[in-house]
């Protein structure tokens, strides 16, 4: 999402916001939330894919000026919707390139170069284009603000003054629905059950990522590009409760963690608020009633996609690119149960060893390798079925 410029926090006007993928569950959550300090807010524009009827809802519910659906069949259907509102109307690419650009990393690219504070919920733009992408960051002077609940607690309680006193930060992981399961009982994983996470509300593709523990080697590559760290700096700690959501280590020998509920209405309201705090529903955290919070190091035998993306981001260039697009048609396949669970990251591997490194110097240079991972990774998946 889009927080508007620095000058409205400064003025303290209220704050524009345009969302992008609204009707998504980051994007469900934050208007859940806008909805309810409406007077601190002026949403520019919704976007959605497809969902005419929710990114309508949405649309009369938060007063929005501008709601587009990328899929231009559904422009009148949205139209419709609409009607009667005060609401403009727009469909297809073009229209969302006169928000921010075009959807995913083009528009936070956008975003970016316009020195806007955006609240960043999308992998995609640091995973695939990280070095590129914070290039333009300092260029542009825009500021970004994490969204992903463990992103969101480092960012938190690291001190940017002193960052040099930072000995390490530690992003805590749920271990997924298989923490407990022997590896040999995972090549019969379904779907379903790989989808059904122990403490968070997700969608299909995330909630697998959690259960192979993808999700923590992607976040391990974002934290490299949002924190003034090395990679050697930034460790992995299965939190199964899922309470302390990151922690920062001090040379002092201090760890600052933050602690909350598994909501991410929290995370995305300290990034709608931000440098401010808003009132969220979130269910308050009862420590007493929670009673013992547990961490083991997470296993590299059964998590196989942690040393992946440690690897991957030790490499740097274009490898964390493919590593991201492999993942997606992975995932998919295993989705349309057309790959076994314990060859996701299978197909991963060969994907990335069969594409050799190169810099990414400009948004064709990281659609050029997404795309052709995302050919080869296919046809690994399809080897494998």
């Amino acid at each position: 999402m889009v927080l508007g410029d620095p000058a409205q926090i400064l003025d303290e006007q209220p704050k524009s916001v345009c969302i992008l993928g609204s009707t998504g569950s980051v994007g469900s959550n934050t208007i859940d939330l806008i909805a309810r300090e409406p007077d601190r807010f002026i949403v520019d524009a919704l976007t959605g894919h497809s969902n005419v009827e929710l990114l309508a809802e949405q649309a009369i519910a938060v007063s929005a000026r501008l709601a587009v659906v990328a899929d231009p069949d559904r422009y009148l259907d949205l139209k419709n919707a609409l009607s009667g509102h005060a609401i403009e109307v727009a469909a297809g690419p073009d229209a969302l390139a006169s928000i921010v650009g075009a959807a995913g990393l083009e528009s936070a690219l956008a975003a970016v170069r316009r020195g806007a504070i955006v609240g960043l919920a999308n992998k995609e733009c640091l995973v695939s284009a990280g070095e590129f992408f914070c290039r333009e960051v300092i260029a542009s002077n825009a500021k970004l603000i994490p969204v992903d609940s463990e992103h969101s607690a480092i960012y938190q309680v690291f001190d940017f003054d002193q960052a040099e006193s930072v000995s390490r930060i530690v992003l805590t992981a749920s271990g997924g629905p298989f923490r407990e399961r022997s590896v040999a009982s995972l090549s019969k994983v379904t779907p379903e059950q790989a989808v059904a996470h122990p403490n968070w509300s997700m969608g299909a593709k995330i909630s697998v990522d959690s259960a192979t523990m993808m999700n923590k080697g992607l976040e391990l590559i974002e934290a490299y590009h949002l924190f003034p760290v090395r990679g050697d700096q930034i460790d992995i700690l299965v939190h199964p409760q899922s309470v302390i959501h990151s922690m920062v280590e001090y040379v002092d020998g201090s760890m600052l963690a933050q602690l909350g509920s598994p909501d991410m209405r929290t995370p995305i309201a300290y990034a709608l608020a931000w440098p401010d705090r808003m009132v969220a529903p979130s269910e308050p955290l009862k420590l007493e009633d929670i009673a013992t919070l547990t961490f083991e190091a997470p296993d590299p035998v059964r998590f196989p996609a942690l040393r992946l993306a440690r690897e991957a981001l030790d490499a740097g260039g274009s490898t964390p690119t493919v590593l991201n697009a492999a993942n997606e048609i992975a995932v998919l396949q295993f989705l349309n149960k057309k790959l076994a669970f314990l060859d996701i990251p299978v197909v991963v591997e060969k994907t990335i060893d069969a594409i050799p490194r190169q810099n990414l110097n400009s948004l064709d240079d990281v659609f050029s390798i997404d795309r052709e991972a995302r050919q080869i990774a296919l046809e690994h998946a399809t080897q494998r079925a």
